[in-house]
């Protein structure tokens, strides 16, 4: 599939006299919106295909390009939610913060649902708690997967969701790479967001936010136009475009999972997500690897997290392998702190 960002940047690369931002005046790639490379607030010619296309891969009727990271795709879709009419959301506890401050900003009243922990992880929601939860708001936010990578349960929220007639919205910023499954967010939510550069070879801060309908897309729009830069970078939009295009990567799914089973991970539902008990011994384990040249995602107190994406080589997984089974560990148990990763803790 034709990469139209990367294209229209590799044409323009000629001698240029630079007389607008950014400052650096080295032009490249790492322009402003200039009259060859379309605008992200109006987009009419390479962006305006671009997301096109990355709406119709991510099963969207719109899809909007972030190059500020899932968070403003989670003000984006709650304003868009705004705008229906809805004054209250459902949320998991562990959400992340950005959802809790998109509805203060909003002035949006967040009805919290509790999440049991077991041996230290947030546990999702059942479908028996998320109805109970949407009984009293007007709209339901879910995280899937989460930053342990587990599932919110999706079929169940969205027979809820329609039945109650109240809209779906599913922060998928760690679930991006999921969009060939039948676990990926889109095939659920009526708003989501992708945070493509978590587990796509995107840039850091380059994500997707799409919506179901054309409706909710011009919502979504008016939300995006107020919560993303007016000032986008190119080559994170370029990133965007080649991260949601990028092939599915079978091999190492299957590695990932085989790893899982041979080396004691916690079992659970995204292959991406590596997650390796050493209880309190994990700042050692962690300074061992580090020692290495291997650098997890994050160590909790509990576990030490490894995120992977279909640019992941087999090779590594097999340095981590060999690395892992000399690395020390202690056990796990609920008493140890939950939900330390900062991002994730549970609201009050």
């Amino acid at each position: 599939m034709t990469l139209r960002i990367r294209a229209m940047l590799r044409a323009q690369q000629r001698p240029h006299i630079s007389f607008h931002t950014p400052g650096h005046k080295r032009a490249g790639a790492d322009i402003t919106e200039l009259s060859y490379s379309d605008c992200l607030s109006d987009p009419h010619g390479v962006l305006r295909d671009a997301e096109a296309d990355a709406a119709e891969i991510l099963g969207a009727a719109r899809s909007f390009f972030l190059t500020d990271g899932s968070t403003s795709g989670v003000f984006s879709m709650l304003w868009a939610a705004k705008r229906t009419g809805v004054s209250s959301v459902a949320v998991p506890a562990f959400s992340h913060p950005s959802v809790f401050h998109a509805c203060e900003v909003m002035g949006l009243k967040v009805h919290t649902m509790s999440q049991d922990v077991h041996r230290g992880i947030p546990v999702q929601p059942t479908a028996e708690a998320i109805g109970r939860a949407l009984s009293r708001a007007d709209a339901l936010l879910l995280t899937s997967p989460d930053y342990y990578g587990f599932f919110a349960p999706l079929n169940a929220a969205r027979t809820l969701a329609e039945a109650a007639k109240k809209l779906l919205l599913i922060d998928g910023a760690h679930g991006a790479h999921l969009h060939f499954t039948e676990a990926y967010a889109g095939r659920y939510a009526d708003l989501w967001v992708d945070g493509v550069h978590k587990s796509l070879p995107a840039m850091t801060q380059g994500a997707v936010v799409s919506a179901r309908t054309e409706a909710l897309g011009d919502l979504l729009r008016e939300g995006v136009l107020r919560f993303r830069t007016t000032s986008p970078s190119y080559p994170i939009l370029a990133s965007v475009e080649y991260a949601v295009k990028y092939p599915r990567n079978l091999a190492v799914e299957r590695a990932a999972e085989a790893f899982k089973m041979r080396h004691g991970c916690v079992k659970n539902d995204d292959w991406s997500k590596l997650l390796f008990p050493v209880g309190e011994q994990g700042a050692r384990a962690q300074a061992l690897l580090e020692h290495e040249g291997v650098y997890p995602e994050f160590y909790d107190g509990n576990y030490l997290m490894f995120y992977l994406s279909p640019c992941t080589r087999l090779r590594e997984l097999r340095v981590l392998g060999e690395l892992l089974e000399t690395v020390p560990h202690a056990a796990v148990s609920d008493d140890a702190a939950a939900g330390t990763v900062p991002m994730y803790k549970e609201t009050p």
